[in-house]
């Protein structure tokens, strides 16, 4: 064992700081030694420190959602280095390490967007939790148009940084606690859920488990989908203010919400809805407060339908669900600017209204602008080293369609071997982009996953809770899919005792 030295503290808290510090593993180097006694190709430790229990600050921007986390955190060991994989890549990252209570696993956590930072907040969760932690800025810092400064910079984003920031954390966690991690899971949601599936489909060797949340994973025509559901209401005879997105919203919880047997406000199973916006269009007389005119009524019907080829018909990426529409925003989402701007048409001005649905279809198909697809819905590698993926999202998802997840999933089960026993998918009712909405959004999937590997045995429900006003006021079963969670028929509407999955 060793002693992990605490800087820059008054001489009591030192000493009572390295009593408990010292890690009960096999044989590591201190800290400080990391740096030193690393024996890695391309990876450079820039620092390595010793951080006393509630003494971290985030730099720059890094600390966003991360609240009273940093200020729970135990005394732990924070390692950062810069990568070089190719002579352009510059991928910055991180690993902590626990001073003690190591669990004795590894979490790499995930980015949002375009990344740019390292996710210290995500970091803080996992070794609050007992993991060794480790995250990656992907290969560049700042705004989203450094993503494209250069091709080793967008590649190293795409798949190549969560892969060797992996390789690099596993290393620094051998040499610190004298043992390699028994397990390592990925965890992330949108642009992680997107780096989740890349890490199964191209590094299915890193990881035991897999936690892929909203994951933006066909970017070539997730985009597209983006900018339709923008353009449905750009115009404004079409727009929908927040008034028209209540009523439209009240209409479809009037016509579904009962359908799994309890009227509450969420719907269970989105895909059940049959609800026509077409029953809302002003008539005659009608009162302009109590329904849509008829441009509205075409910009909804486009959005549930999304976009499709205006020739052919074609589907191009599913729309959003029925129940979302409290989500719905009148801006496009930035992701899918960003990538036009800076990858496709390489035009900072570019305004997404000048895309056009007939002549730039062909850009989707183009080998350049699939970088970022992770789609192959074959996760045999994967699976049959014994890994475990689940992925989750919210039905009423305002930004990535969740349509997209189903039917990846669906692929995923004819075209891998032994899919029941290694993916799960479970979809989270009146769930936004990875949190929030009207549902209970509140569960822990890494929990369920950790689980699930340990004991081989798979998830067939996560329990899950809603929070308002800083109290739990409900609780529901989410259930593996396609099972969705029905009223038993009596008792209280807000206790999950009383649904069960069907």
């Amino acid at each position: 064992m060793h002693t992990l030295t605490i800087r820059a503290l008054a001489g009591a808290t030192v000493l009572s700081v390295c009593l408990v510090a010292a890690p009960a593993f096999a044989a590591g180097v201190p800290c400080e030694a990391v740096a030193s006694s690393l024996q890695a190709p391309n990876v450079t430790v820039t620092l390595a420190e010793a951080v006393a229990s509630g003494a971290f600050t985030p730099p720059g921007r890094g600390g966003r959602g991360g609240g009273g986390a940093f200020a729970s955190l135990p005394a732990l060991c924070r390692v950062a280095a810069t990568l070089k994989p190719t002579p352009q890549s510059d991928i910055k990252m991180e690993a902590w390490l626990p001073a003690s209570g190591w669990n004795g696993k590894l979490q790499v956590v995930g980015n949002g967007a375009f990344a740019g930072t390292v996710s210290y907040a995500a970091m803080a969760t996992a070794v609050a939790a007992g993991y060794a932690a480790a995250s990656t800025d992907t290969g560049h810092t700042g705004a989203a148009a450094n993503t494209f400064a250069h091709e080793d910079t967008l590649v190293d984003f795409a798949h190549r940084a969560v892969h060797e920031t992996t390789a690099a954390a596993k290393k620094i966690i051998d040499r610190f606690y004298g043992e390699a991690p028994k397990l390592s899971y990925f965890n992330g949601c949108s642009t992680g859920g997107r780096q989740a599936l890349t890490a199964a489909q191209r590094y299915p060797q890193d990881f035991n488990g897999i936690v892929g949340g909203a994951p933006a994973s066909l970017t070539s025509a997730q985009v597209f989908g983006q900018i339709w559901i923008y353009q449905a209401t750009a115009a404004p005879e079409a727009a929908l203010p927040r008034e028209a997105l209540t009523r439209l919203h009240d209409a479809v919880l009037a016509a579904c919400d009962a359908q799994d047997g309890a009227s509450d406000g969420v719907l269970e199973n989105p895909l059940a809805c049959r609800f026509d916006p077409q029953v809302l269009a002003c008539r005659q007389g009608s009162d302009p407060g109590s329904c849509l005119t008829a441009p509205q009524v075409e910009a909804v019907k486009k959005i549930y339908a999304g976009a499709s080829n205006p020739r052919t018909k074609e589907p191009i990426f599913p729309g959003l669900e029925r129940g979302s529409e409290l989500g719905w925003s009148p801006t496009p989402v930035s992701y899918a600017v960003d990538w036009f701007k800076y990858r496709v048409f390489k035009d900072p001005g570019w305004d997404p209204k000048q895309l056009n649905f007939d002549s730039h279809l062909a850009e989707i198909g183009k080998r350049d602008n699939l970088i970022l697809d992770a789609n192959d819905p074959n996760l045999t590698p994967f699976a049959s080293r014994g890994g475990k993926l689940l992925m989750y999202q919210g039905w009423a998802e305002p930004g990535i369609p969740p349509r997209n997840i189903v039917s990846y999933y669906g692929k995923v089960q004819k075209q891998t071997r032994n899919a029941a026993e290694s993916v799960r998918l479970f979809m989270v009712p009146g769930m936004g982009h990875c949190g929030g909405g009207d549902g209970a959004s509140t569960f822990d999937m890494l929990a369920a996953l950790d689980t699930w590997v340990s004991t081989g045995k798979a998830p067939e429900t996560i329990p899950a809770s809603r929070t308002r006003n800083g109290a739990i006021d409900r609780t529901r079963p989410l259930c593996a899919y396609p099972k969705y969670a029905a009223y038993s028929g009596s008792g209280s509407l807000e206790d999950a005792a009383n649904f069960k999955c069907r």
